[in-house]
């Protein structure tokens, strides 16, 4: 069972004793985590770690050999898997955007869902992020800080419960990166989210977390504060 500490209030999110094994490997191994609204837990440990299996494993891009995962209380595989995937939006590194304009790719999401999103909910979105004005922008013409601010308004706008973010400024300069840092802990304190951030800078997890967890060889070595884990 989990045994961390709690803020007098449930988590949104929890896993048990989640895992992965491949071909007879252990990619992760017994993950017991709790994370809370208005949260951001930062993921570090070395490379090939587990970090960013751990983190597939939550919305199901991969699926885990054993234990569980609950999403506001409800074991996530009751949850179809497009609607789970929506509500734990996911960022990557390397923002992947689709072809045509900014607003076209903000509003990617509810269109799949037949759902209208109104020019000025998109613009909204894009004053949010620091776009203002960049509704008509074609995304070749964005630079790599734009790009992943435009994959972070495509992501809120599904209105998600969970943020799971991969590396989401190691492709950036640091002027840029620390942009979308801020950028990322605003939103998660507003918007009530918890926050899932893989690193590999201690310098980052330092700036943006409230917790950190350690992984090394899939399984979680330390969990805590960020001052009294990356002291350990």
């Amino acid at each position: 069972m989990c045994t961390e500490d709690s803020t007098g209030s449930a988590p949104i999110l929890r896993t048990e004793q989640l895992g992965r094994r491949v071909e007879g490997k252990t990619i992760v191994n017994d993950v017991c985590l709790e994370a809370w609204q208005r949260e951001v837990l930062v993921i570090v440990g070395p490379s090939g770690s587990g970090k960013s299996s751990f983190l597939r494993l939550l919305n199901r891009l991969d699926e885990p050999t054993e234990g569980a995962v609950f999403l506001d209380g409800r074991d996530y595989q009751e949850i179809p898997p497009g609607e789970l995937r929506r509500r734990m939006g996911m960022v990557l590194q390397y923002p992947y955007l689709f072809p045509g304009t900014v607003a076209e790719n903000i509003r990617f999401g509810p269109a799949q869902r037949a759902e209208p999103v109104p020019a000025e909910r998109i613009s909204h979105f894009l004053e949010r992020v620091g776009l203002e004005g960049y509704e008509r922008r074609d995304v070749d013409r964005l630079s790599g800080g734009e790009a992943q601010r435009v994959s972070l308004a495509r992501t809120l706008m599904n209105s998600p419960d969970v943020l799971l973010l991969d590396e989401p400024t190691s492709a950036l300069d640091p002027a840029a990166a620390g942009e979308v840092e801020e950028l990322i802990c605003d939103v998660v304190f507003e918007r009530g989210l918890a926050c899932l951030v893989v690193t590999h800078s201690r310098e980052q997890a330092v700036r943006m977390a409230h917790r950190v967890m350690v992984l090394e060889q899939g399984s979680v070595v330390r969990v805590g504060p960020v001052k009294e884990v990356l002291r350990a």
